[in-house]
């Protein structure tokens, strides 16, 4: 079986100590910052909302079409931990996707919590009791305790999935076909479950993506983000990777 290969690494992470933070070898690592002040701001936005009356329902007739499927419960789980992934391996190995991939989340975020405050959404989607009992059932129950339905729109679980995937196209490491076509699936998936698990209506998920379309040309299109990609890349192959 043929072992995967990681590229040549741009950071030296054996030499890392918080003194050289401010050094340009390191100092995007800074951009880790972001993610305390995301579950900061989380946490906030679900004080500061109102419920109930309040609140703008977002439902679809389509949302009655589509049924219950606790096994989605795989890709919405592996949604974070395929966020915290692509940081951790574009800080090291792409330091330029991974600049960009901060500014991404950070921008789309940012929108995202400003429609959450002026525009605040619910959803009643969730059942009463499910058909099934079974453990994705099970932690679906505790998932609906511990995650209001309200800050539903736009879907930051789609916003964050097609943040990883614009990141994945971006980076050097990925660029092989069958990766691109893996990633593609997953994409699909956590989208896909947002609304399988009734955790979202299908009204949240079509606004996330003209968000982020407009982010991603900020981030990662345009002529100055190309050239700029183009130099990283020719740094990168003069260091071997």
């Amino acid at each position: 079986m043929k072992s995967v290969r990681l590229p040549q690494p741009e950071v030296d992470i054996k030499g890392f100590r918080l003194s050289k933070l401010k050094e340009k070898e390191y100092r995007h690592f800074l951009w880790l910052l972001i993610w305390p002040i995301y579950y900061l701001r989380y946490f906030i936005v679900e004080a500061v909302n109102p419920t109930g009356a309040a609140c703008y329902v977002m439902h679809s007739p389509l949302d009655d079409m589509i049924p219950l499927c606790e096994l989605f419960l795989i890709p919405y789980g592996l949604w974070m931990v395929s966020m915290l992934a692509m940081h951790i391996f574009t800080m090291l190995y792409d330091v330029d996707t991974f600049k960009r991939y901060s500014k991404f989340i950070l921008i789309s975020f940012t929108i995202s919590t400003t429609i959450f405050l002026v525009f605040p959404t619910c959803q009643d989607l969730r059942p009463e009791s499910f058909q099934r009992n079974n453990l994705f059932t099970w932690i679906l129950g505790i998932l609906y305790k511990m995650d209001t339905n309200t800050n539903v729109c736009p879907s930051e679980h789609v916003i964050g999935a097609l943040a990883v995937f614009a990141a994945a196209c971006n980076c050097r490491y990925f660029r092989k076909p069958w990766r691109i076509i893996g990633m593609t699936v997953f994409t699909v998936l956590v989208c896909l479950s947002t609304v399988f698990l009734k955790q979202h209506s299908i009204l949240d998920l079509f606004a996330a993506l003209p968000i982020c379309l407009i982010v991603y040309f900020i981030c990662f299109g345009g002529k100055k983000a190309r050239k700029a990609k183009a130099d990283a890349n020719a740094i990168a192959q003069t260091k071997g990777c």
